[in-house]
């Protein structure tokens, strides 16, 4: 029986379900309308990370009163209307129950500060209070300890030193004190490490974080060992660490370290056979697919794909299947096979252009037109077909949402080494100052990696225009290291 301190931290009622804010969104999906709330919040200069779970948290009532940068994001999209026309809760309800709530729920995950980010009605968002945060009379609603944490300034040395106070603790101090049976707030803290790490990624790359997320994913590990106060935390449990040790292996993987990466997708894979998951079954089949491509195994890759396509049937996302597919495409193009290729590439497109589905799993975000036609730009340079390859990664450049910076460098870098091959050195230049220009706030060994193979391309076309200084820049570059 779980006793009074494991029970104190639910909320006090059940959340009411916001269907205000839910006939806002219309017909739009979660993942979609969290893009055009992302586009509004960079019209007013705002920063927030919003996806498709913290719209259906909003909508499920969990989030009751946004934090600033939300509540002026969301009043710029809908002028003329107050938080109230739009669902929420008066802050004056709402204040100082994360308080009360850190006090009365004590947690093997952190000090009570990081804790607090677990409360329903917090945005949890890393760039939402711009505001001086010591004046603040409600800075209750937000975590102090996150603050300070995520207002990176795109620097990925401090990105890095984000990723220890995400409310798992990873100090040898606290992994010294017995764990208590995990419970929900738990449960949300560990979710949140991993939206955490993807957003960082998403802006700076994996190179300088890999070290610091590899610690999360061990309290979480343990957090598995000291069980849960029920069935349904268990599970969400169980989906977190492995979705964590996903985007922990993707880390490792994006930074070159192909040993590590197979091993974290090997453990998310065990973990949804374990638990019967298919979503992150696909998941990890999905990555372990791509990593495959990447380290040589193009059969591997292949195998993988399909494996992946054949447990995401049952998940009801075409958007899925359509990367499952690209993902068996890149291993065709691998194993120089182009009939199988393009057949895959015919599927992938088929099934994109079907749409959004509530069914999307959240870590798809990333899955647009532009990633589409990067990974399609990806399958033709492997084939040799410079021409195609350039056409699709200038597309991938150009339609990429600039949240995703490390996406950008990567299309761009990919434009600029099909471009030398094809022949245009003076373009590929230009496009290769471009993405060093990027390196300033994403660092990639994959990027890195990619850059040098277009520098030793143009060598011999130093007299092409922009050449001789894209040499000379990426000659001068640090190179990034792995500690």
């Amino acid at each position: 029986m779980a006793s009074s301190t494991e029970t104190s931290s639910q909320p006090e009622r059940p959340p009411r379900p916001n269907l205000a804010f839910r006939q806002l969104r219309g017909r739009r999906s979660p993942a979609e309308f969290a893009a055009l709330v992302r586009r509004a919040a960079r019209e007013i200069d705002e920063r927030v990370s919003c996806d498709a779970r913290y719209i259906g948290r909003v909508e499920a009532g969990e989030i009751r009163c946004p934090n600033y940068a939300y509540e002026r994001v969301f009043l710029h999209m809908f002028p003329g209307r107050t938080l109230a026309d739009l669902g929420f809760a008066p802050r004056s309800s709402v204040r100082g129950r994360a308080a009360r709530t850190a006090v009365e729920a004590p947690s093997a995950l952190g000090t009570t500060e990081t804790r607090r980010v677990c409360e329903p009605y917090d945005t949890q968002d890393p760039y939402g209070t711009h505001e001086p945060y010591e004046n603040d009379p409600l800075n209750h609603e937000e975590s102090d300890v996150l603050r300070r944490a995520f207002m990176t300034g795109g620097s990925v040395t401090m990105a890095a030193a984000t990723l220890g106070p995400l409310g798992l603790a990873t100090d040898a101090a606290a992994a010294a004190r017995p764990l208590r049976r995990a419970g929900t707030p738990e449960a949300a803290a560990l979710e949140e490490a991993v939206r955490r790490i993807r957003l960082l990624d998403d802006r700076h790359g994996a190179d300088g974080l890999y070290r610091r997320a590899a610690a999360p994913l061990r309290a979480a590990y343990a957090l598995l060992d000291a069980g849960a106060t029920r069935q349904t935390t268990a599970d969400r449990l169980h989906s977190g660490t492995g979705e964590l040790a996903i985007s922990v292996g993707w880390l490792a993987h994006d930074s070159g370290r192909f040993d590590d990466a197979r091993s974290h997708y090997a453990e998310a894979l065990a973990t949804a056979r374990m638990t019967g998951d298919p979503g992150l079954e696909a998941h990890a089949f999905c990555n372990t697919a791509f990593l495959a491509r990447d380290a040589g195994r193009p059969r591997e890759a292949v195998r993988a794909a399909q494996a992946a396509q054949r447990v995401a049937r049952s998940l009801s996302s075409p958007r899925l299947m359509s990367l499952l597919a690209l993902r068996e495409a890149g291993g065709w193009a691998g194993l120089a096979d182009r009939t199988g290729c393009e057949q895959a590439l015919v599927r992938a497109q088929a099934l994109f252009e079907r749409g959004h589905s509530e069914a999307d799993p959240e870590w798809m975000s990333f899955y647009g037109e532009a990633e589409l036609e990067g990974l399609e730009a990806q399958c033709w340079s492997t084939l040799g077909d410079w021409r195609r390859a350039s056409r699709h990664a200038r597309r991938a450049a150009h339609l990429q949402d600039p949240h995703f910076s490390r996406n950008i460098a990567l299309y761009t870098a990919e434009l600029a080494d099909d471009l030398a091959r094809e022949g245009h050195p003076d373009e590929a230049a230009a496009a290769a100052l471009r993405v060093l220009d990027l390196l300033t706030q994403v660092q990639s060994s994959r990027i890195q990696t990619m850059l040098a193979g277009t520098a030793r391309v143009l060598l011999p076309h130093r007299r092409a225009s922009g050449v001789s200084e894209f040499l000379d820049r990426h000659a001068a570059m640090p190179r990034v290291g792995r500690a």
